[in-house]
């Protein structure tokens, strides 16, 4: 099977044009024969894909870090205020203004993620019922993994959703090695078995930022985003990088998150 896609403004400047075969079935083998669960202890052997050179390069090595550490640093400082102002007004509306999930980083490493807190309490269980009860929000979530008009998000959530302000507490995940500044966006554990291209996404911490951020963001399929994924794994530089973080100003300015 070959995927095309509809063209994507590219921080490279550069149509990001159809892929090649990559065949019907998962990319996925089990060391075990078993289907792979997030809940058990099974380490899933990833079978051969495309060649991602920008993962080879020194500064996916040692540079990216480095400039993880300095930017992020720099942010925390002048981001501080925001973060504790926007922590009080969510403590009014709904208690604990912080929320923590777990998520899949480089080489399969499990973190938790940090966010301030969009969703009522209890988000996660409601879900099932949300999904449940409306066909319309199942079909939406199968497709993309996320919920355009979400009846779990509060008033404070949305406007922090839309302008993206809810991710400030992940530098504090990229201090402590978990994500990068740039990367792909994270992932949940449930969530592997779906990802088309696995290798791009285990060879690189995942990111606050990112390409799917400024090209598709909210308006594609989850499967694009793991093809934008190998995208940027495959031409990881320090001038892409700085390209994306440049992009984000533009993406939070225009508010277009849900």
């Amino acid at each position: 099977m070959t995927l095309h896609y509809r063209a994507l403004p590219d921080p490279m400047g550069a149509d990001l044009g159809p892929l090649p075969e990559t065949g019907e079935h998962s990319p996925w083998s089990y060391s075990n024969g078993a289907p792979y669960r997030a809940i058990e202890v099974n380490v899933p052997v990833l079978k051969p894909g495309p060649a991602l050179p920008g993962l080879n390069r020194r500064y996916a090595h040692l540079g990216k870090r480095a400039f993880d550490i300095v930017l992020a640093s720099v942010a925390l400082f002048l981001a501080a205020p925001v973060l504790v102002l926007l922590s009080a007004l969510l403590w009014i509306e709904s208690g604990n203004p912080f929320y923590a999930q777990e998520r899949l980083g480089i080489n399969g490493k499990r973190f938790r993620m940090w966010k301030l807190r969009t969703m009522v309490q209890d988000a996660e269980a409601q879900l099932a019922d949300c999904l449940s009860d409306n066909p319309a929000l199942r079909a939406e979530w199968d497709h993309a993994q996320k919920l355009k008009i979400d009846p779990r998000v509060t008033p404070i959530g949305r406007l922090l959703r839309k302008t993206s302000m809810d991710e400030l507490p992940q530098v504090f995940n990229v201090l402590m090695g978990d994500m990068s500044l740039v990367g792909p966006r994270p992932m949940l554990p449930d969530q592997m078995p779906l990802y088309r291209y696995p290798q791009a996404y285990l060879g690189v911490r995942p990111g606050i930022t990112g390409l799917w951020q400024v090209t598709a963001r909210n308006e594609e399929s989850f499967d694009l985003r793991a093809i934008l994924d190998l995208r940027y794994a495959q031409r990881l530089s320090f001038g892409l990088d700085l390209k994306i973080i440049a992009s984000t100003f533009g993406v939070i300015w225009r508010a277009t998150g849900y």
